[in-house]
C-alpha cells in the first residue's frame, strides 16, 4: 500500500515549511490534472511524447511560446490526471499484453508492453484508447484535406473548371453528407478506429480464455473456445472493421483500393506458403527427412501475369471499352501512331477523318464478319461496294491503300506499305527513342529522394538508371508492336472463320511475353497490369451476364484481404517483404510505428540468453 501511495501521499520539506507557498503553486495544476475537458482534449490531439519533440523544436525557440505554453512537465500531469486512474490504466495494458501457451505469444506479449510503456511519462498518460482516437482523428483531417488539395490542383490544370474525377472536391452544391471527400475521410478513418478497437478486445479476450481460471468455460465451449483462443482470432476478427469502407459511394476509387489489398494480401499469402515450402516442397536429406526448401525456378515470377492481363485488355478494348481504363488506353494509343494514322495535315477539312475509337470499333465489326477480304479501290475504279456499309468510317483509309495490300486489318492498321514486317520495325524506330526518354526523367525523377547512391557510387547508380529505362522501354515498345502486328498476322494466316473476336486475346497474349526482358524490375508494373485486368473482367463478366454483381461485394472483397493480410503477419512476419509495409500493419494493429518482423528476432535471441 505505501507503494502505492508513493510520492504523492508524502509532503516534502518545503511544503511543510511554507504551507502558502506550496497551495499557490500547486492549485492551477491540480485545477487543470482534474480538468476532464481539458485532459481528454490534449490525450486525444497530441501525446506527451509529442508535445515534448514540439516543446524541443519549437515551442522552446520562441521567447512568446515559451513562456504561455506549458511546460512538458505540466503536461504529462494533466493527461495523467491522477496517480489512481494512471494505476489502473497500466494494469490494464499490462493485463492486454499479457503471454499465452506458446512461445510466439510471449513474443508478442513483449512486444506489446514495450511498445505500451515507450510513451514518456508511463502509459497512464496514452493508453491504447486514446492513441487509436488520435491516431483516427489524424487520418480523417490529414485525408480530407489531401482529397481537398488534389482537387484543386486537378480543377487548376484543366484550366479552372472543376473536374469531375473520384476523390476530387465536392462540388457546392453536393450536400455536406454526401460529399465523397468527408465520406472518405470518415470510412478511413473509421476503418482504422474500429480495426484497433476490436483487436484490442479479442487480444484481450483471448488472454482471459487462457488463463486457468477460464478452464471450466474452455471444458464446457470446446469449438467456442478453439475459435476464439486461435492466435488467428484477433486477426479475423478485427477484419470486420473493413465494412466501413461501405460508407464511401460506390465509385471506382472503392473498387480499385479493394482490388489493390486484394492483390497486396495474396502476395502476402503465396509468400508466407512458399517460405514454408508449401510451393515448391523440400529437398530429402540423411534418413529422408526434409533438409532444405527447393529453389524457386529462374523463369518464374510476376511476369508471367502479363500474358493473361495484356489478352484480356486488348479484348476488352475491342469489344467492350466501356470496361476498359480510359487512361491506360490512352497511353497505349498515344505510343501507336504507326499503327493509328492522325488525320494529314494536307488532307481536306470538310471530310471526316476516322478518329483513333472508331478505327478501333472497325477492327471489332471486321471480327464480328469474320475478317472480310480487301478489294483495292484503285485497281478496280468502277467497282461498288469495295468496303462493306458497316466499315464506312474508315473508307478515308482503306480508299487510297497500297494495290498490294491483300488483308483489309493492313489496309487499315498500314494503308501506305504493304509489308507488315517493315511496319513493324517502323513502329520500333518511331517509338522506341520517345519511350526511352520518357522512362529515363521517370527514373531520374525516382531516384531524387536516394541522391545519396548517386554521389556515392556514380557510376553503378547510372548504369542501373539507363539499363532500367532501356529494358521498360523495350518491353512496352515490343508489346504494343506486337500486339497491332498480331492483328495483320492471323488475317493472313489463319482462315477467315477460325477465332475470329478471340485472335485479340492471342494477341495480346503473346504480346505479354514481352515481360520477359524486365522481368526481374518490372514487378510493380506487371501487378498493375493484373489490377486493371482484373477489373476489366470483371465487369465485362457482370455485362455479358457471365456472373451476378453482389451489392456492396468490393466491401466483402476489402474485408477478406484485411483478413488474409493480418493472419499472413500473425503467422509470419516476413512473409510481408517491404519493412514499411510491416511497420504499416503494426501501426494499424496499434503496435506502434516498428518492424516486428526484425524485433522479435532480437526478443527470441534475449529469452535464449536468460534461459542459459
Amino acid at each position: 500500500m505505501a507503494s502505492r501511495a508513493g510520492p504523492s501521499s508524502a509532503k516534502s520539506p518545503a511544503a511543510v515549511s511554507s504551507p502558502s507557498l506550496s497551495s499557490s503553486s500547486s492549485a492551477p495544476a491540480r485545477s487543470a490534472a482534474t480538468d476532464p475537458v481539458l485532459r481528454n482534449a490534449l490525450r486525444y490531439t497530441i501525446s506527451a511524447r509529442e508535445y515534448g519533440l514540439l516543446h524541443k523544436y519549437v515551442i522552446s525557440r520562441s521567447r512568446m511560446l515559451k513562456k504561455r505554453a506549458p511546460t512538458v512537465d505540466t503536461v504529462q500531469k494533466i493527461m495523467d490526471g491522477g496517480s489512481d486512474s494512471a494505476a489502473g490504466r497500466s494494469r490494464a495494458q499490462s493485463l492486454s499484453s499479457s503471454s499465452s501457451s506458446s512461445a510466439a505469444d510471449k513474443v508478442k506479449g513483449k512486444r506489446k508492453e514495450s511498445d505500451g510503456n515507450a510513451v514518456v511519462g508511463g502509459g497512464g498518460a496514452d493508453d491504447y484508447n486514446a492513441r487509436a482516437i488520435r491516431h483516427s482523428i489524424r487520418v480523417f483531417v490529414a485525408t480530407g484535406a489531401l482529397m481537398k488539395l488534389f482537387g484543386l490542383v486537378s480543377a487548376r490544370l484543366v484550366g479552372g473548371k472543376a473536374k469531375h474525377h473520384e476523390g476530387a472536391a465536392a462540388n457546392t452544391t453536393t450536400p455536406l453528407h454526401k460529399s465523397p471527400t468527408l465520406r472518405l475521410s470518415l470510412s478511413l478513418s473509421t476503418i482504422l478506429l474500429m480495426y484497433r478497437l476490436l483487436f484490442r478486445f479479442l487480444t484481450r479476450l483471448r488472454a482471459h480464455l487462457l488463463e486457468p481460471s477460464a478452464a471450466p468455460f474452455r471444458t464446457r465451449n470446446p469449438r467456442t473456445a478453439r475459435t476464439l483462443t486461435s492466435p488467428y482470432a484477433p486477426a479475423v476478427g478485427a477484419s470486420l472493421a473493413g465494412l466501413a469502407l461501405g460508407v464511401y459511394p460506390s465509385q471506382q476509387l472503392r473498387v480499385s483500393v479493394a482490388v489493390y489489398t486484394l492483390f497486396r494480401a495474396l502476395e502476402f499469402g503465396w509468400n508466407c506458403a512458399e517460405d514454408n515450402g508449401m510451393v515448391w516442397g523440400w529437398e530429402k536429406g540423411v534418413g529422408g527427412r526434409p533438409d532444405r526448401k527447393k529453389v524457386r525456378p529462374w523463369w518464374w515470377g510476376s511476369w508471367m501475369l502479363q500474358p493473361f492481363a495484356f489478352g484480356q485488355l486488348l479484348h476488352a478494348v475491342v469489344f467492350d471499352r466501356d470496361c476498359f481504363p480510359t487512361t491506360y488506353g490512352d497511353f497505349i494509343f498515344k505510343h501507336s501512331t504507326t499503327y493509328l494514322h492522325a488525320k494529314p495535315a494536307d488532307y481536306p477539312s470538310n471530310v471526316r477523318w476516322p478518329k483513333v475509337y472508331e478505327i478501333v470499333d472497325n477492327l471489332a465489326q471486321m471480327a464480328r464478319m469474320n475478317w472480310p477480304a480487301f478489294i483495292s479501290p484503285t485497281l478496280f475504279p468502277h467497282k461498288e461496294d469495295t468496303l462493306p456499309t458497316a466499315l464506312s468510317a474508315i473508307a478515308p483509309l482503306t480508299s487510297g491503300a497500297h494495290p498490294l495490300i491483300t488483308s483489309l486489318s493492313c489496309a487499315t492498321l498500314h494503308p501506305t506499305d504493304p509489308s507488315c514486317s517493315r511496319t513493324f520495325l517502323t513502329f520500333w524506330l518511331r517509338s522506341f527513342p520517345p519511350l526511352t526518354r520518357f522512362f529515363l526523367l521517370v527514373y531520374s525523377a525516382l531516384l531524387l529522394p536516394r541522391f545519396s547512391a548517386l554521389y556515392h557510387f556514380p557510376l553503378s547508380t547510372l548504369h542501373k538508371l539507363v539499363s532500367s529505362a532501356l529494358r521498360m522501354a523495350a518491353f512496352l515498345t515490343g508489346s504494343i508492336s506486337t500486339a497491332w502486328s498480331s492483328i495483320c498476322f492471323f488475317q493472313a494466316w489463319f482462315p477467315r472463320t477460325f477465332l475470329p473476336t478471340q485472335r485479340f486475346f492471342l494477341g495480346g497474349f503473346l504480346a505479354g511475353f514481352w515481360a520477359l526482358v524486365e522481368r526481374k524490375r518490372g514487378r510493380g508494373v506487371f501487378l498493375y497490369s493484373a489490377r486493371v485486368s482484373v477489373d476489366s473482367l470483371w465487369k465485362v463478366g457482370v455485362k455479358r451476364r457471365w456472373w451476378r454483381a453482389m451489392k456492396g461485394g468490393d466491401v466483402w472483397v476489402f474485408v477478406l484481404a484485411l483478413m488474409l493480410t493480418g493472419v499472413v503477419y500473425e503467422r509470419d512476419a516476413k512473409a510481408v517483404r517491404e519493412k514499411n509495409w510491416r511497420k504499416g500493419i503494426s501501426w494499424v494493429r496499434g503496435e506502434g510505428w516498428k518492424d516486428w518482423g526484425v524485433d522479435e528476432e532480437e526478443f527470441e535471441g534475449e529469452e535464449g540468453t536468460e534461459e542459459l
